[in-house]
């Protein structure tokens, strides 16, 4: 429910202050920050409003709006979380594809446009319906806990 009523979502305007759910994310426990895998300079982490189950973002734990102002090790392990994501996802849930992207400000659809992420989204087959455009709600099926459980598990192992 809380996905459905947005609560909690940050503002869309592409400033979340203080509140940037992406500096406070890695101050929390992996399981409350729904945080999959932790490195030297990115962790990957669950949308809290995944577009489908699985659904991760690779993201610097500086905090820095554009994709050039990334260190080169910034960029080096962005990409290998990123490549690190695709492979857990494929061994955990088996996706037949993935949609990956960066979009940079709010008129490019970043809803956090002030803290830079890097989306890593499964997709399936006929994984697209009716209910986002009537329903106005996304069918996930499977609790975002347990999906951050069961990629951590994977992601470790395959370490």
């Amino acid at each position: 429910m809380a996905y459905i009523k947005g609560e909690n979502k940050p503002p869309h305007d592409g400033d979340a202050g203080d509140d940037c759910p992406f500096c406070t994310a890695p101050k929390r426990s992996d399981e409350d920050g729904l945080i999959v895998a932790r490195g030297a300079h990115v962790y990957a982490v669950l949308n809290l409003y995944p577009y489908n189950s699985g659904h991760l973002m690779s993201v610097p734990y500086r905090h820095v709006a554009g994709y050039p102002e990334l260190t080169a090790d910034e960029t080096l392990e962005l990409a290998q979380f990123t490549q690190q994501a695709m492979r857990v996802l494929r061994e955990a849930m088996g996706p037949h594809g993935f949609n990956l992207g960066i979009n940079q400000g709010p008129v490019a659809g970043a809803g956090i446009a002030a803290h830079l992420h890097q989306h890593v989204v499964p997709r399936w087959g006929g994984d697209t319906n009716f209910m986002p455009i009537v329903g106005h709600t996304r069918v996930l099926p499977q609790l975002l806990a347990d999906a951050r459980a069961q990629l951590a598990e994977v992601w470790i192992a395959a370490s």
